[in-house]
């Protein structure tokens, strides 16, 4: 069963909130938060990217740069900038996007459910990423950003949810750059945490739906910090890492697509025919064409649109995972005709989130800058927890969740 618990969050007081808040430290380069940093001493970006702080050029794995994360965090706190809540909390995050909002509850996820699977997870992490996320948990003592979990629907909840929705809430504010709105609310009530604890106690499974690394990090610090301490209980703060929960059935899921530089050496008349063998090609001229149904493709290759459905016979829809058009595409095309096998690694491929849309993958081609353009039609919710479920891993690329949390609206310390 999942464990939760309320903690004490450290947040920004209400004046100060849309100068701190800011996007996460993975969805943007040194550079950009540094430009989006620029005049604001308040943003989170001084302490989740604080590279910024240092010459252009610093890396961000500079041991000066993880010791600059800390030395702000405190700062923050004495200049009042993050406030610690006297009591512990549970909090509600609402967040709307195209008129479509989604509300989570911000828990004190417990480390022990990660590492024993009760936490599930459909992704690979890399050893490199989770110790960066792992040394900046450490050297700060806190979580600064929570992950993005889902959970199955429960109408208690919902109606709790609702509940609040109908209140003030704590922080309401558009922001910048995404454009989306976000609402925050303190849930201060021991009936309604009683309620959340023990409705969450029902759930055999959490499942991880966007921040794998982050997660990672935060469970192993927590482990970690139990093995160090002779005098662990399973009271301590550490036990537990901060994580929002959503219900899955409200979560976005969108289209992740392809560029690719080269055809590994094939005209387009021999790629198209290539493609032939396992896929029914049709020219759908020069608008504009989406995937419309799970194993429908959208190439674009020299100004025209065509779309790729996938042959009977070149997928086992009883397989979890081979069923996916990730992986039909991965195999079939990526691997098989253009030799792309590595894709966290190659250079000849690129990712395009579909929050851009497929103008963004046209123009990428038509500027010359990649030869042919691959959409996918989006991954479902069902189909992630099937696979969490089943132990298995999703290939690398096949999820895009919008809209993404912001962070700095509550940090959770471990001590």
């Amino acid at each position: 069963m999942a464990t939760v618990k309320p903690f004490r969050g450290i947040r920004p007081p209400k004046a100060l909130v849309e100068k701190v808040e800011s996007r996460p430290y993975d969805v943007l380069d040194s550079e950009e938060a540094r430009r989006e940093a620029e005049g604001n001493e308040y943003s989170l970006y001084h302490i989740i990217k604080p590279e910024i702080d240092f010459p252009q050029g610093t890396s961000e794995y500079d041991p000066r740069v993880y010791e600059q994360a800390a030395a702000n965090f405190e700062g923050f706190q004495q200049k009042g900038w993050l406030v610690q809540d006297q009591e512990e909390h549970y909090y509600i995050y609402a967040q709307t996007m195209n008129g479509r909002t989604q509300y989570g509850i911000v828990v004190g996820a417990w480390v022990n459910d990660y590492m024993e699977g009760r936490i599930k997870k459909h992704e690979l992490t890399r050893r490199d990423k989770e110790e960066d996320r792992m040394k900046h948990v450490r050297v700060c003592n806190a979580n600064m950003e929570p992950v993005f979990f889902a959970y199955p629907d429960n109408d208690t909840l919902n109606t709790l949810l609702m509940r609040y929705a109908a209140t003030e809430p704590e922080y309401d504010f558009i922001a910048p750059i995404d454009g989306f709105h976000h609402q925050f609310w303190v849930v201060s009530s021991p009936e309604d945490i009683d309620t959340i604890t023990r409705e969450f106690a029902k759930m055999p499974s959490l499942y991880i739906a966007d921040g794998h690394h982050r997660s990672a990090a935060a469970a192993l610090v927590g482990a970690e910090k139990q093995r160090q301490n002779p005098n662990h209980t399973g009271n301590e703060e550490y036990n537990y890492f901060m994580a929002v929960c959503f219900q899955a059935s409200q979560l976005t899921i969108l289209d992740y697509n392809r560029v690719l530089k080269d055809l590994n050496g094939l005209s387009s008349e021999q790629f198209l025919e290539a493609l032939g063998k396992n896929f029914d090609v049709a020219d759908m001229g020069t608008d504009i064409y989406k995937p419309r149904q799970m194993h429908e493709f959208s190439l674009y290759l020299d100004q025209h649109w065509y779309r790729l459905t996938a042959k009977e016979g070149t997928f086992d829809a009883s397989d979890p995972i081979g069923v996916l058009d990730v992986d039909i595409s991965s195999r079939l095309i990526l691997n098989d005709i253009l030799n792309i096998g590595d894709l966290r690694s190659s250079k000849r491929i690129d990712f395009v989130g579909g929050l851009r849309g497929l103008e963004e993958l046209k123009r990428r081609v038509d500027s010359g800058e990649m030869r042919t353009a691959l959409a996918l039609y989006p991954v479902s919710m069902k189909q992630i927890i099937a696979i969490a479920d089943s132990g298995n891993i999703m290939p690398p690329k096949a999820t895009w969740f919008e809209p993404k949390l912001r962070s700095g609206l509550v940090v959770h310390k471990l001590s």
